[in-house]
């Protein structure tokens, strides 16, 4: 099974995404922030990083360079509300799909089943 780990910090849209992403078939682990994802990281295999960029402590491009340093088979995605972050994010993790808010889940769940078919 695809295990995904998601990072963001507000508690809604954590639940939102983590519920959306297990019902499409994938394993969700979900944290609050960037630094509670550095040690799962170091510790278990994910196949994708999920990630908003704005949160408190560590952004989400700061924790996609340390994940690329930990685990560089792990896939990176960004979630953002912010244009000018996406910019921002695609300066400096080229090799990240960043997913605009406001989007639908079935928008999300199509841009993971994406990165996983282009695996394949």
């Amino acid at each position: 099974m695809i295990r995904i780990l998601l990072a963001e910090d507000e508690e809604a849209m954590r639940t939102y995404l983590a519920r959306a992403l297990e019902n499409a078939g994938y394993s969700v682990v979900a944290v609050d922030r960037g630094t509670a994802a550095i040690p799962l990281l170091e510790r278990e295999r994910f196949d994708l990083l999920l990630s908003d960029i704005v949160m408190p402590e560590m952004d989400g491009i700061e924790l996609a360079q340390r994940c690329s340093e930990i685990s560089p088979a792990t896939k990176v995605m960004f979630i953002t509300g912010f244009a000018a972050v996406t910019l921002k994010a695609n300066r400096e993790a080229p090799q990240a799909r960043v997913l605009s808010k406001p989007f639908h889940l079935r928008d999300l769940v199509m841009e993971v089943d994406r990165i996983f078919a282009s695996a394949a």
